[in-house]
């Protein structure tokens, strides 16, 4: 059996998660403020 060429490529998940990408919509600040509140590490997958 061969592998599957794409398991999630990089690109792919800084822009749909990102942290540009989380700061284009209102509900993905929300996600940041709610993050940064809870005292996350990581706010988002490059922020």
């Amino acid at each position: 059996m061969t592998k599957r060429t794409l398991h999630g490529t990089s690109r792919k998940r800084r822009r749909t998660s990102g942290f540009r990408a989380r700061m284009r919509t209102k509900n993905g600040q929300a996600v940041i403020k709610a993050r940064r509140k809870k005292g996350r590490y990581r706010l988002s997958v490059s922020g």
